[in-house]
C-alpha cells in the first residue's frame, strides 16, 4: 500500500507534520538537480544511521553535514525559495500562523473537513 502524500499548505510552501510546518523543496528545481539532491539526502541519512550504529561521531558529523548540504540545495533550509517577501514559518505550529484558518478546516486524518 502506498504511503499517503503529506498534508501540504495551499501555497505549497510547507508540509504539515503533527501540526508543525516544514518547508518543502523548491518546486522550481530542474528534475535532474532535484533527483541528484534527493539521492544525496538519502545517502546522508543512511550515513547518519550507519555512523550512529557504529558509535562513530566523526562519521556522524560528516553525514549530518551532507544532509544539511542537500537540504540547503533543495531549498528546505537556508534562504526561502519564494520571492514575494513572505516570512519563513518553518517549524512553527500551523495553528499559530497565517495558515491557522486553513488548518482549522483539516480533520485529524489530514483531510479537508
Amino acid at each position: 500500500m502506498a504511503k499517503p502524500s503529506p498534508l501540504t499548505t495551499p501555497d505549497g510552501r510547507y508540509i504539515v507534520v503533527r501540526g508543525r510546518l516544514w518547508r518543502t523543496a523548491n518546486p522550481g528545481l530542474p528534475d535532474d538537480e532535484r533527483t541528484h539532491l534527493v539521492a544525496a539526502l538519502m545517502d546522508g541519512r543512511r550515513g547518519v544511521a550507519t555512523a550512529k550504529r557504529a558509535n562513530d561521531s566523526i562519521a556522524e558529523k560528516t553525514a549530518r553535514a551532507a544532509v544539511d548540504a542537500a537540504k540547503h540545495g533543495l531549498g528546505e533550509r537556508g534562504p526561502v525559495w519564494w520571492t514575494d517577501g513572505a516570512p519563513d514559518l518553518n517549524r512553527h505550529m500551523a495553528r499559530t500562523t497565517v495558515y491557522a484558518d486553513w488548518f482549522a478546516t483539516i480533520n485529524p486524518a489530514g483531510e479537508a473537513a
